[in-house]
């Protein structure tokens, strides 16, 4: 709530929001301006919500998701996320895991956690860092 940023913490770091249809009205894009981004912490879960946000948007609306593209004012890794990224980089990338939705759901506000299925997936061990401010 724009009124309350005096209150807050820290100014909302998700900006601008934008959903494009293409001119053949087939797919559904979104982009998102981010003022400032933890890119260990934060930016993964930005990426998969997102994503997840556009594909059901496109799914209820009668289009194919195209793209999720994340533009970032201020991308930073905090100096103590610095050896767990070092970790991070050095994993070999997995295979794809595929997101399987529920073609019954008719509204982006009908969606229930059991209506999201992640097939396939593999993961890495867990790397810990610290929220920092």
């Amino acid at each position: 709530n724009p009124a309350q940023v005096d209150n807050m913490a820290l100014p909302p770091c998700h900006a601008f929001l934008q959903f494009y249809v293409s001119a053949d009205k087939k797919y559904l894009s979104c982009q998102l301006y981010q003022r400032s981004a933890d890119i260990f912490l934060g930016v993964p879960f930005n990426i998969a919500s997102y994503a997840l946000m556009t594909e059901m948007l496109a799914r209820t609306c009668g289009y194919e998701a195209k793209e999720f593209i994340h533009t970032i004012g201020d991308a930073h890794i905090y100096k103590d996320h610095f050896e767990v990224v070092k970790q991070q980089i050095a994993r070999e990338p997995l295979p794809k895991c595929k997101l399987v939705l529920n073609p019954d759901v008719k509204s982006i506000f009908d969606y229930k956690i059991e209506d999201i299925k992640i097939e396939d997936y593999q993961s890495h061990g867990k790397l810990v860092g610290k929220v920092s401010v």
